[in-house]
């Protein structure tokens, strides 16, 4: 099923906290509680979030007690800063919230505002389905038959509405009888590789390993990695990526032993308004990530300690072989070859 969805009137999602010992949906009437869910990652990776916010717009549409036009803006735009500040980091978040509201001052009749709403968001979901599949089939054509492939955190159909980037590629691959094997770093704090994408790489049947993050160098070293495939929170104008907490480190370790680097993003993760990754904002979780084993609550470290724990790092464009889009693959120079695949002119 999807990761989130449309529901009887409903946003529904699957509760990825609880993965892999708990498999659970949850569903919110509210837009407030939709922007809480992604803030505490309920749902979560780039994709996802942005079509949950573009529901919760949907919710905040049906709720509004609005008697004029300018009324139900202003609700709409209210909800749209609620619920682009649950994570900042993702720019399909504010990407699918600012799609609704231009969605909404396009219609004319004030009542038709929420049922538009709604279909805006449902088309927004199902471009996200089909968009991964084209991606997968261009990411697909860069593995060869027997490729062992480092993946990090969870870029699956949980990151995404359906299917996946990164793992979606693989997924694809897969599926036309490549024989691939994913090394899956268990992606600390939160473990999204070892509770995420083991679980998702176990339900399709593909062959994978679980290993720690700090492993990763020793495999590549070791001639036991043939490429590097990531998903993206946020690209820059000029190629630089910005991606879950690590990934920077795999770059320039990939690239210092002759393996290629390949993030796997839809355009929607594109920001050409952003010259470099420096203006990228990075989201910093709370501590409790770091000093606790995840979700238990057990402590590993001295209480009252000082933690930074930031959920995203940014990997010069530099170290990035290509960027694996819907549209094709974009080769340096990126400033050139992101435009050409956003259909944008120079």
């Amino acid at each position: 099923m999807r990761s989130v969805e449309w529901y009887d009137s409903k946003v529904r999602m699957i509760d990825q906290r609880l993965l892999p010992a708990e498999f659970r949906l949850v569903e919110y009437e509210d837009y407030r509680h939709v922007a809480q869910a992604i803030r505490v990652m309920v749902v979560r990776g780039a994709p996802a979030i942005g079509a949950a916010a573009a529901f919760g717009m949907a919710l905040a549409g049906r709720a509004s007690q609005a008697q004029d036009r300018h009324e139900m803006l202003a609700d709409l735009r209210t909800a749209a800063e609620t619920l682009c500040a649950a994570r900042p980091t993702a720019v399909n978040l504010s990407w699918a919230v600012t799609r609704l509201l231009r969605r909404a001052e396009a219609e004319p009749d004030t009542s038709a505002i929420p049922g538009a709403l709604v279909a805006e968001a449902q088309a927004l979901a199902d471009e996200d389905v089909q968009t991964n599949r084209r991606l997968g089939e261009h990411g697909a054509a860069l593995l060869q038959d027997g490729d062992t492939i480092l993946h990090h955190c969870n870029t699956g159909a949980l990151a995404t509405v359906d299917y996946g980037t990164a793992l979606g590629v693989v997924r694809t691959a897969h599926e036309q009888g490549r024989r691939v094997h994913v090394l899956v770093d268990e992606t600390r704090p939160r473990l999204q590789g070892a509770r995420l994408t083991a679980w998702e790489l176990q339900q399709l049947g593909i062959p994978f390993t679980l290993i720690v993050d700090n492993a990763a160098g020793h495999f590549m070293r070791t001639g036991q990695v043939d490429i590097v495939l990531v998903g993206a929170d946020r690209v820059a104008a000029n190629g630089d990526v910005a991606n879950k907490i690590g990934t920077y480190k795999l770059a320039v370790v990939a690239q210092a032993n002759g393996i290629p680097f390949f993030p796997c993003v839809p355009t929607s993760t594109i920001d050409l308004s952003l010259p470099t990754g420096d203006d990228i904002p990075i989201e910093e979780r709370p501590a409790e990530e770091v000093t606790s084993l995840t979700y238990d609550g057990q402590p590993v470290a001295p209480a009252g300690i000082r933690v930074a724990n930031p959920a995203f790092d940014v990997t010069p464009y530099r170290y990035v072989t290509g960027i694996v889009t819907e549209n094709g693959i974009a080769y340096p120079p990126f400033d050139v070859s992101l435009r050409q695949v956003m259909g944008v002119s120079a």
